[in-house]
């Protein structure tokens, strides 16, 4: 069936299943994507044994170094002064590769230890050297809550107080 849709003042009628004009956008009307990212990004800093130390929630959008001194800087516990006999180690991934990077975790005391970038793993095992699989292991506790796994909550006060909630729990099966 035909329907016969006339538009005021052009003098001329439309026909088919489309009554309505498509009218094509401007190139400068088209939304194009910024690159931002959807989601959060959770920093988790962890002792050898995995138990959360200080915890940072912040947008995807935003690079690794960025956090770090803000997780470096909330830890809960009092930590113990770094001395020559027990230095304490910090063990990161490759995106933290970079003299700023390096230049504050070594203004906190730490031992960094971050892979260079473009290189192979190295297959050799040093006693006492830090490993990166407990941060994972952690995020991999805390993705045990489905609460957590993807976040639902509109305020970050509300995903906040929740991972901290999940950090707590962890610390006491611990």
């Amino acid at each position: 069936m035909t329907r016969w849709k006339g538009l005021l003042g052009s003098g001329r009628a439309w026909t088919g299943r489309r009554a309505k004009p498509h009218w094509p956008k401007r190139r400068s009307e088209i939304t194009r994507q910024t690159g931002e990212k959807k989601g959060t990004k959770r920093s988790l800093l962890v002792d050898g044994r995995g138990a959360p130390l200080s915890l940072i929630v912040a947008g995807a959008n935003r690079h690794d170094v960025k956090l770090l001194a803000q997780t470096l800087d909330a830890i809960v516990v009092p930590r113990p002064k770094p001395t020559k006999r027990r230095p304490q180690n910090l063990c990161v991934d490759k995106g933290y590769a970079g003299k700023p990077a390096e230049k504050q975790i070594r203004e906190r005391g730490y031992i960094p230890h971050v892979p260079k970038k473009g290189m192979p793993q190295a297959r050799h095992k040093r006693k006492g050297s830090a490993r990166r699989w407990v941060v994972e292991r952690t995020h991999s506790w805390m993705n045990n809550y489905r609460k957590l796994r993807v976040r639902y909550e509109k305020k970050a006060a509300n995903f906040e107080a929740l991972l901290q909630l999940a950090i707590a729990i962890i610390c006491w099966r611990m």
